[in-house]
């Protein structure tokens, strides 16, 4: 299982996560702006056969800390002390975007400490200083909801967004929640970057993955990535625009596997470090409630409420507990929707408020944020036992809940023919036909 970094990450390291073998080589993967670690969430299942994954949140992304990053530079800085921090010394990077920038930086810097690159949607110079400085007016005149809404139609081919509102309502909700102000930095960042010059110095075997209809950065910024690395390679994702892990994930994730399969490096002589990949244990677990990770496009995990000052109830000896009403709030939002939690909250009266309230703090505050699931597994478990309780219409919402936690319907099939096995052919039965209607209301065509 996945471990997630203390809510209070020192302001010159990185909010990250774990997942994988506590003894295998490590393969750090970075976001793209405006995006959480969990646009990586649909590669983690196969990456972690091979590697142990860190994943890390740009400041002020995914509830990380608003401390803003003035230059790329910064932000390798910031990822090489998490590193450092957690006995890191040689890995394997693949970045998306602005991940692939601070890759490219880190190839750059310290290529002793790179074992194989990947860069998704990445390019040597991303546009003109001059665009980005004026989305980071924008931003600072009407903060992120412009953003937010042209988001789908910059990260998604036209035919995905029609065909996975789900999925698109989860992308624009990374960008909602993302710190404007750390946004218009990681923006200023980029306008900033532009490594065209230096491309021949990187020796990390590289790979370049890019969406052919990326509009961003797309098949041309690949090539020239290509044509500056010496030891590069493209690869093409037919299909896929900018986030093309979130659109393509099964030949991202082939692409991926393959490369750092065959392209990893030993460590170069003279480098202190045993030959070959190194093996790191885990960090130690997290001392309080951490948010729960999903591992397919979902909804972005959500950190556990921030405790405030230790102290002790009349009675009560040892450090209060921090109330899980906050943390629960937003992890029902984000699981099952702003409509939906709106309409429960707005239909409470005297007599069901209580409840209302026992089910956002105890069920999504104290057991949907644990660490010891991720969200889609948690969807799994929670439709099984809705079948075996016969309770459908619950089953209608968590499945359109499991639909944004990343599940695809295949993936809700499967676990609907597992369930009539163990819980029953005439309660699947009863099943199928809710989350069929609920699945095709969510993925057909919309006008």
């Amino acid at each position: 299982m996945g471990r997630v970094s203390e809510t209070h990450t020192p302001p010159q390291t990185l909010q990250h996560r774990w997942d994988g073998p506590d003894d295998a080589p490590v393969l750090v993967l970075g976001p793209s702006l405006a995006t959480t670690w969990h646009m990586w969430d649909r590669q983690i299942a196969e990456l972690t056969r091979q590697w142990r994954v860190l994943r890390f949140d740009l400041p002020g992304h995914g509830g990380a800390p608003a401390h803003p990053a003035a230059s790329i530079t910064d932000l390798a800085d910031r990822l090489l002390a998490t590193l450092d921090e957690l006995g890191v010394q040689r890995f394997g990077y693949a970045g998306c975007a602005v991940g692939g920038a601070v890759g490219i930086e880190l190839a750059l810097r310290r290529p002793d400490r790179i074992a194989a690159l990947a860069l998704v949607a990445a390019s040597p110079r991303f546009g003109t200083a001059d665009e980005f400085r004026q989305r980071g007016v924008v931003v600072r005149t009407n903060g992120l909801d412009p953003i937010a809404r042209s988001a789908p139609e910059r990260w998604f081919t036209h035919s995905f967004a029609a065909s996975q509102p789900a999925i698109v309502e989860w992308a624009v909700q990374m960008v909602r929640t993302t710190d404007p102000g750390c946004y218009v930095a990681a923006c200023e960042a980029l306008a900033a970057f532009d490594v065209t010059a230096e491309l021949g110095r990187i020796a990390v075997p590289a790979l370049v993955v890019v969406g052919s209809e990326d509009q961003i950065t797309g098949p041309a910024e690949a090539r020239t990535l290509v044509a500056g690395i010496p030891d590069a390679r493209l690869a093409l994702v037919p299909g896929a625009s900018h986030l093309a892990p979130v659109e393509q994930p099964a030949a991202v994730t082939e692409l991926l596997v393959h490369h750092f399969a065959t392209a990893w490096q030993s460590a170069p002589a003279g480098v202190d470090a045993p030959p070959g990949p190194v093996h790191h244990a885990p960090p130690p677990e997290p001392p309080g409630p951490v948010s729960a990770a999903p591992a397919a496009p979902a909804a972005p995990a959500v950190p556990a409420a921030e405790p405030g000052p230790a102290g002790t109830a009349a009675g009560v000896t040892g450090p209060m507990r921090p109330d899980p009403y906050e943390a629960g709030m937003r992890v029902r939002r984000e699981v099952l929707g702003d409509a939906h939690v709106d309409r429960a909250t707005a239909a409470a009266d005297d007599f069901t408020r209580d409840f209302q309230d026992l089910v956002t703090r105890y069920a999504w505050g104290e057991i949907w944020t644990r660490d010891g699931l991720d969200l889609r597994t948690r969807s799994c478990v929670t439709l099984t036992a809705l079948v075996a309780g016969g309770h459908l219409d619950e089953l209608a919402f968590h499945t359109r809940a499991a639909l944004r936690n990343g599940l695809s319907p295949a993936e809700i099939r499967e676990v609907l023919l597992h369930a009539a096995v163990y819980c029953g052919v005439p309660a699947a039965n009863a099943a199928f036909r809710v989350a069929q209607a609920v699945i095709r209301e969510e993925t057909g065509p919309r006008p």
